[in-house]
Formats: C-alpha cells, structure tokens, sequence
C-alpha cells in the first residue's frame, strides 16, 4: 500500500507492487518535464528513483511514511525521452535504522537510462 500524496497526482505516478521488496512505479512523460536538450530533467528521474525506492516500505499503522531518504545517488546511462519512464526498485539489505536499495530506470523502449542507489532511514 503507497501513501497517497498530492506530490503523486501532479507527476502522475503509477504504482505496482512487484513482491514485498520490489516496487515498479511508471511515469508518463509531460512537456513539463523536458529540459532545454530535448530530454527528461535529471532532477524528474531522481525523484522517480527516490519515490520508487522509498514506496518499497510499508506506511506505519497511521499510515505515514516509515523512512526518509537518508542517501541518494543517480547515475545517467542515456538521454531519456519517449512516453513514460519505468523505474524497477528493490531492497538490497533492511537494518535496523538504516536500509539500503536500487533501483533501474527504462525508457518506452526497454533501454536503460538510469541507475541509482539509496539509503533510506527508518523513523
């Protein structure tokens, strides 16, 4: 179960729990978010990752947020562009306070375009 959030109907998120450690969210491209090259702004594609790796923890039982991002480090493989971007995040390891995960971000055409990692803190 995701957190519903005004932040997730501006960009239009998509979500779909894959396992209790994957997460897979699609995000619709939007004019809004091409940058000056003619490509997906780097910051849209980290907030993707983020997003993705964050919503593979479960709410609290008041249904708020369980962790914040304690870490985050996106690295671009290619220029995004097509009709939606598809980010494919999971947990590496659960700590106690401290969990870290991945996350592959496609194109529409299955070409990877993005990887990051991150640190999420519980709370």
């Amino acid at each position: 179960m995701q957190i519903k959030q005004p932040f997730d109907d501006f960009l239009k998120f998509h979500y779909e729990r894959v396992s209790e450690s994957k997460m897979k969210v699609t995000l619709p491209i939007q004019p809004l978010f091409i940058n000056s090259a003619g490509l997906v702004h780097g910051g849209i594609i980290s907030t993707l990752a983020d997003v993705a790796m964050g919503n593979i923890f479960e709410p609290d039982e008041n249904q708020m947020q369980s962790v914040v991002t304690a870490d985050l480090k996106v690295t671009f493989l290619k220029g995004a562009t097509g009709e939606f971007l598809i980010a494919n995040a999971h947990l590496v390891k659960r700590g106690r306070t401290l969990n870290h995960t991945d996350c592959l971000i496609y194109n529409d055409q299955d070409q990877l375009v993005a990887k990051a990692s991150g640190i999420f803190a519980s709370i």
